[in-house]
């Protein structure tokens, strides 16, 4: 069994417009409280154990009694905060992971959520255009891709349009792909996304001139309205008019640019993310075992050089994916240190120290080299799969 989610764009009535947004703002409160607990009782005693989601729930009955409006909350929801922050501290302590310390929840974030468990049957398709959500009852979705299986959890969202979202996640049956007893290796790069041991190219994927152009077009349009708001508040004040503008939400060219800003980086972000998902399906279709380098996507985005052209690439997400597709699908993904994969020749083993001397630009475009001891011609991008896949299949023997 592996645990599946499909999102489905919800269409609330007014009513249940008002219970979700209740639900935001439980669920932000009762984090910010815990959080703001825990920072607290550090301030206080330094060497105080983590309370973890067990005690956190204990003292939820507490804050639900000092604040009773948070019964108005769907419960199950302020119990997954609980969980929630749990989850953040403990990959904030894992110096692996290297996670921030978790932050505070603003109301002012336009993109709000709440996740709600499968307790008694509360959570349920109906027909195809309802689903029974908890607190809100049948709710109306448009027709899309619905999974079979035992529902675990929903979580409700809305986005800076906007737009109502059930992200709902299921137990299924684990389906596998047709083995093709194939291993490859992937070097992950800023010119081509992926490129695999066996000589295979994936090139990043261009948002084409178009929605960048209007992506800088609203941007500035958003910026020079957002300055026209502040003076025009500044006036204001100063002349003491009878109604004066106190809020950005009183100028609607600038919210026009704000929602449209947010729907063109939506839509470039869409196209992103299915361009990987096309990319990791088709991987993990073709391989059995699949090796990468483990980047550490964090640092390297401190280099403000590249982080860019790194945080266009999604490392992260690429990797992501290729995790759990391989956990459905019954694939292997080995996760190997990509020290010196680029340096060390595929075919003697030898690593090239004349790259020691070499700038970080120097370095960065050499894409072909020559080995100094066996006298191989190498692709630095394919040099790297080859020794990723090689490294890789060593963690078997």
């Amino acid at each position: 069994m592996v645990l599946k989610a499909f999102i489905l764009r919800l269409y609330p009535n007014k009513t249940q417009r008002n219970q979700i947004h209740v639900n935001f703002g439980c669920a932000r409160f009762v984090w910010n409280q815990m959080l703001n607990m825990h920072i607290e009782r550090y301030k206080n005693n330094k060497k105080a154990k983590f309370q973890g989601r067990y005690s956190m729930d204990v003292m939820l009955k507490a804050l639900k009694i000092e604040y009773p409006w948070l019964k108005q909350a769907e419960s199950t929801s302020l119990q997954r905060v609980n969980r929630d922050l749990d989850d953040a501290f403990q990959r904030f302590f894992n110096p692996d992971l290297q996670n921030g310390f978790p932050r505070f929840k603003s109301k002012k974030n336009t993109n709000q959520s709440y996740t709600s468990k499968f307790v008694n049957n509360n959570i349920r398709i109906v027909d195809e255009h309802h689903i029974k959500l908890p607190k809100l009852g049948l709710v109306y979705f448009k027709a899309g891709r619905i999974l079979n299986g035992k529902i675990r959890a929903v979580t409700v969202r809305v986005n800076s349009r906007k737009q109502y979202q059930a992200s709902i996640l299921v137990e299924s049956e684990n389906q596998t792909f047709k083995k093709t007893k194939k291993s490859v290796g992937i070097d992950l790069g800023l010119k081509s996304l992926t490129v695999t041991s066996d000589g295979q190219k994936e090139d990043i994927l261009k948002v084409d001139d178009r929605l960048n152009k209007q992506l800088r077009i609203w941007e500035r349009k958003k910026s020079r309205r957002y300055e026209n708001a502040k003076k025009a508040m500044a006036f204001d004040e100063h002349d003491k008019v009878l109604f004066p503008r106190t809020d950005l939400k009183q100028f609607p060219r600038y919210q026009q640019a704000v929602r449209t800003v947010a729907k063109l980086k939506k839509h470039i972000a869409e196209r992103r993310r299915d361009n990987l998902h096309k990319l990791t399906t088709r991987l993990v279709k073709d391989y059995d075992t699949i090796a990468v380098e483990n980047l550490s996507v964090k640092n390297m985005m401190k280099n403000h050089h590249l982080s860019a052209s790194i945080a266009n690439a999604s490392w992260g997400t690429l990797i992501s994916q290729l995790k759990y597709k391989c956990a459905w699908y019954g694939k292997r993904l080995i996760i190997i240190d990509p020290k010196n994969t680029s340096r060390i020749c595929h075919e003697c083993k030898q690593k090239n120290h004349g790259f020691d001397s070499l700038s970080q630009s120097e370095w960065l475009a050499a894409r072909e080299w020559d080995c100094p001891n066996c006298h191989a011609h190498l692709d630095r991008d394919v040099n790297a799969a080859k020794n990723i896949l090689a490294k890789g299949l060593e963690t078997l023997a």
